[in-house]
């Protein structure tokens, strides 16, 4: 059918104006959703006195350690202790079978009766013929007889005597006592177990309070000690504490009170002990922990939160938000770490403004919108 001239008109018309409105429709879609910088929260970086320090890879070592043995055989009676348990020195911990002994002791009481009661007659028939010799009553030959009765008396009570000591001594050994405070561990063999000498370790104890921690100090790190705390400074003038995990501190100081006299040649390192108060048996021995020795006075360094470090395979590093509002990635050298902040001793400056929260959400080069919070103390 054919269109009129005026419809064709009104047609292109009605179509031309649509397109306008498009036009004018698609500036306001856009303004309507302006783009937004990602939002980070930052930390200005500070100084804080802090006392420079070092760390060395430390083990904690029981400043005494008694393994417990048996002195003589026979079966195990008792056992009077709690395994794990703390215990003080005298306390009794084994009973070895003691009806043997004590019968050993009793014979060995009456033979010394016996031994004794002879050497008194003998003491006595001595001193009769001694009276009879000085009035020319008896022959000499009678008081040399007398004499050497006398000494063999004697002789033969000293040597039943020494027995009886033996075996009061070897009945002594039927119990076990603890030779030191400490915790004791596992007792290895049961009651009714044979026992002897040659059985081994019954059971281990362990002193807690004080206990030593010892590490490891090369020439490097000597160096290291003296280039952070002075030329003068010595390492038995240092006080030295332990961290137990990741930037958890133990509360007790320690003090060196141990340098060895030997440096070990495999690894031109010599052993260092510092002794720490454990009331609470925290500190275990053979424990692997990390002992910092730090130095005396404090000086100013540069600390950054915990949460802002970041790390790659490149090593650690923060995000920092610069003059122009950008993010820079910051490489950094760490000191030591602490429960809330890290000390930093390179890649950054006083004032820097170190990113928080918000890391997932930007890339280097990009604008933010940064909010500032105070670091924690």
């Amino acid at each position: 059918m054919a269109i009129s001239a005026r419809g064709a008109g009104l047609a292109v018309a009605l179509l031309f104006s649509g397109l306008l409105a498009g036009c004018d429709e698609a500036p306001q879609q856009q303004a309507a959703t302006p783009a937004t910088n990602p939002a980070v929260t930052v930390v200005k970086v500070e100084a804080r006195d802090l006392r420079p320090s070092v760390s060395f890879s430390a083990r904690v070592e029981a400043l005494n350690k008694v393994d417990l043995l048996a002195r003589i055989q026979g079966y195990l009676d008792r056992q009077e202790f709690t395994e794990g348990a703390s215990v003080k020195k005298g306390d009794l911990l084994y009973v070895i079978e003691q009806a043997p002994y004590k019968a050993r002791v009793d014979a060995a009481e009456a033979a010394v009766a016996v031994a004794a009661a002879r050497l008194d007659r003998t003491e006595i028939e001595l001193k009769r013929q001694t009276t009879l010799v000085s009035k020319e009553a008896a022959a000499q030959t009678k008081l040399d007889d007398a004499r050497t009765a006398r000494n063999e008396a004697k002789g033969q009570y000293d040597k039943l005597m020494a027995e009886l000591e033996q075996a009061k001594l070897q009945l002594s050994y039927t119990e076990i006592h603890a030779p030191i405070d400490g915790r004791i561990g596992k007792s290895l063999l049961s009651v009714g177990s044979f026992v002897s000498p040659q059985s081994g370790t019954l059971a281990t104890i362990v002193q807690q309070d004080p206990i030593g921690v010892t590490f490891p100090v090369s020439q490097r790190d000597l160096l290291a000690v003296r280039e952070k705390m002075g030329d003068t400074a010595k390492l038995n003038d240092q006080t030295v504490y332990v961290e137990i995990g990741k930037g958890k501190r133990y509360e007790f100081p320690g003090k060196v009170d141990f340098l060895d006299v030997a440096v070990n040649t495999g690894t031109d390192a010599v052993n260092v002990r510092a002794t720490f108060p454990n009331p609470t048996g925290l500190l275990v021995d053979g424990q692997l922990v990390t002992a910092i020795v730090e130095a005396a006075s404090a000086e100013p360094t540069l600390v950054v939160p915990v949460n802002a470090i970041q790390i790659d395979q490149s090593g650690p590093f923060v995000l920092v938000v610069n003059s122009e509002k950008k993010i820079e990635v910051r490489r950094v050298e760490l000191l030591r770490q602490d429960n809330s902040f890290v000390a930093i001793a390179k890649g950054l400056s006083a004032g820097d403004l170190v990113v928080i929260e918000g890391v997932q959400k930007v890339r280097p080069g990009q604008v933010v919108d940064a909010t500032e919070v105070k670091p924690e103390a």
